[in-house]
């Protein structure tokens, strides 16, 4: 393979296919293929299902691509217009059948080798969503966990992130007879600013490798043997350019980018028995088959930019931490966090106090770290009409004063979770107005589990498909 600044992409071969719904339906849609191209005089030769699959090398991972339609024309036969409107055509012809349609699946988490791991989580099957609801996509909100119902996929955020304020506080259960309350991953903004992240990667990365070029120059004549670094640097934007248009065409409109509609909400309350928690929640019916294959469950992601090193979930070190960084760095959300464990956490902070770290990744403040408090607070609100709602809230506190806030406006609906993998509460809100003494608000995922399981009998937190 070709090495240094003018390197090729990377080399693909040939990878079968098996277990696919157009596969499934090829036996009748094959003949309606071959019979589209002869209206539109394609001389062809050749008509395949197959699949791409980069080939393996050491410094990134493996990547196998969609199933195409592999169309082989009689030598300078095509035009690339003619290609470019058959292409389309077979495409309509797809999306008639059922089969194909302008909706992408979401990416698998990158791995650490990955040169896209630094930008691509906003596509991921990963915790953290950002979601807007479509008919109010200038607002923005993050998509806290998932659960399986049956055969069916769900996910929960909270209710103020997907119902605007002026919108009537009433239960909400979806009627298949009226329109949908679509829900849409990124909205304006975010998706402004997923492309911008890509750019700026690129261009950094452009910057580094001239650098090194200048590097080179400087050096001719002498023995410096391989240039790794601009290797690198060129193959990552190769790869980031790569994404950026695969992510426009697979998501650039509006319409592309719709994962799910609202199902159940029950109108936002405070004060409610026994808790007097905050009933803020909102549940999203996902379209499957954009989170299949590449979905992990309840994971986080704890790349990307950090308010602190995973190693501050337990600083001390002369004792035993039950915090282990995990592989991939998906962290793998498994139990319910007691209501006694927030009030008397086993874990120690620097001073030997007792103490509980959390974790989240949000819309805006992506992964940070804070300090969760072992005694409920309780927050009032008040209204134009002069009257006002109280309500008990678990705080998250910052870091420390140098870690900034905990949460953002935009991190509403996130998961904040334990080092140790359990699910802590639903982000709802905050209050202060300096990051160094931002208190984040959550609704406790003990009491909050209780009212989704009795809407959803059947829910679980482990949503496997096979």
């Amino acid at each position: 393979m070709p090495k240094g600044p003018e390197a090729y992409r990377r080399l693909k071969h040939l990878y079968p296919v098996y277990d696919h719904k157009l596969g499934d339906k090829w036996g009748d849609l094959g003949p309606k293929v071959r019979h589209l191209l002869d209206e539109q005089q394609v001389r062809l030769s050749t008509i395949d299902l197959v699949r791409f699959r980069t080939v393996p090398d050491q410094q990134t991972p493996v990547v196998i691509g969609p199933v195409v339609i592999w169309i082989g024309v009689l030598p300078d036969s095509l035009t690339g217009e003619d290609a470019f409107n058959t292409a389309n055509a077979i495409l309509a012809l797809l999306e008639d059948e059922g089969i194909a349609s302008p909706s992408a699946e979401l990416y698998e988490p990158a791995s650490d080798l990955d040169a896209t791991r630094h930008v691509i989580d906003p596509l991921t099957t990963a915790l953290g969503l950002p979601i807007s609801a479509a008919k109010t996509p200038h607002l923005r909100g993050t998509m806290g966990f998932y659960f399986k119902n049956g055969d069916d996929l769900y996910g929960v955020t909270a209710r103020h992130v997907l119902f605007p304020a002026d919108e009537d506080n009433s239960d909400y259960t979806y009627n298949p007879s009226r329109p949908r309350k679509e829900v849409l991953l990124m909205g304006t903004k975010a998706w402004d600013d997923y492309l911008k992240s890509i750019q700026i990667r690129i261009g950094n990365l452009g910057t580094a490798a001239e650098i090194y070029r200048e590097s080179i120059r400087r050096l001719e004549g002498r023995a410096v043997g391989d240039t790794p670094l601009l290797e690198e640097a060129t193959n990552a934007i190769d790869e980031l350019q790569e994404l950026y248009e695969r992510s426009k065409k697979d998501f650039g409109k509006q319409s592309q980018r719709v994962i799910g509609h609202v199902v159940w909400s029950p109108a936002i309350a405070v004060g409610t028995v026994p808790h007097s928690f905050t009933k803020d929640v909102c549940v999203v019916e996902l379209d499957k088959a954009r989170f299949l294959p590449n979905f992990k469950g309840n994971v986080i992601d704890l790349g990307g930019r950090r308010s602190r090193a995973p190693s501050s979930m337990y600083p001390r070190t002369h004792a035993q931490s039950g915090f282990k960084y995990p592989a991939e760095r998906l962290l793998v959300l498994r139990d319910i966090l007691a209501e006694d464990c927030m009030r008397h956490p086993k874990t120690k902070d620097h001073d030997g106090e007792n103490s509980l770290y959390v974790i989240k990744r949000g819309l805006t403040t992506l992964t940070t770290i804070g300090r969760a408090t072992g005694c409920f607070s309780y927050a009032r609100e008040y209204f134009s009409n002069q009257t006002h709602r109280d309500s008990i809230e678990w705080a998250i506190l910052p870091y420390d004063s140098d870690s900034g806030a905990f949460s953002k406006g935009g991190d509403s609906g996130s998961m904040i979770a334990c080092g140790t993998g359990e699910f802590g509460g639903l982000l709802t809100g905050g209050s202060g107005r300096m990051e160094s003494s931002d208190i984040t608000y959550a609704t406790p995922m003990f009491w909050l589990w209780l009212i989704i399981k009795a809407e959803f009998p059947n829910a679980t937190l482990y949503p496997v498909f096979n």
